[in-house]
């Protein structure tokens, strides 16, 4: 009885591919990227969602905090980067919609610490009372104020930035 033996590879490597094996399958496709509007729909999303984020730290703690607003920027630029992919529209987006969220994030917080004095809720201090809560931003507002604002900003654009890479 003889035995096939099976082809030997020739450049002496016995753990080379033998020449019936299947082909590899096909990479699976890359995730989809470059969408400008999802992009912005994220951002959009995200600076909503980290803007009331950030107004109930500070309405907790009745302070403003740098990481928070650092943290706001970097959400916003990271969520269009991630999604919107490389397009240089975004990284600027990011910025602007960091410094409003930063901002709404801002009278959120101070909506909550006169909510909870006034007894009644955020959402009324903020509708019925909205001129009331900028009147005391503005006469809040000092110098760190405006180097949170930019913070974020440098945030959103720095996280777009290394997002899209």
């Amino acid at each position: 009885m003889t035995q096939s033996v099976p082809p030997q590879p020739t450049d002496g490597n016995p753990f080379a591919q033998q020449p019936d094996a299947v082909p590899p399958a096909p990479p699976a496709p890359a995730p989809a990227r470059n969408n400008i509007a999802l992009g912005i729909v994220a951002a959009v999303v995200a600076a909503l969602v980290t803007a009331g984020i950030y107004g109930g730290i500070v309405g907790a703690t009745e302070y403003e905090i740098g990481y928070a607003a650092v943290g706001v920027g970097f959400v916003i630029g990271f969520a269009a980067g991630k999604i919107g992919g490389a397009n240089p529209a975004l990284p600027v987006l990011s910025a602007i919609l960091s410094l409003g969220a930063v901002y709404l994030g801002q009278l959120i917080g101070i909506a909550a610490i006169g909510a909870d004095e006034l007894g009644v809720s955020v959402t009324t201090v903020l509708t019925d009372h909205f001129d009331v809560v900028t009147k005391l931003w503005s006469e809040d507002a000092d110098a760190l104020t405006f180097v949170f604002l930019g913070i974020g900003a440098f945030a959103a654009f720095s996280g777009a930035k290394k997002a899209a890479a």
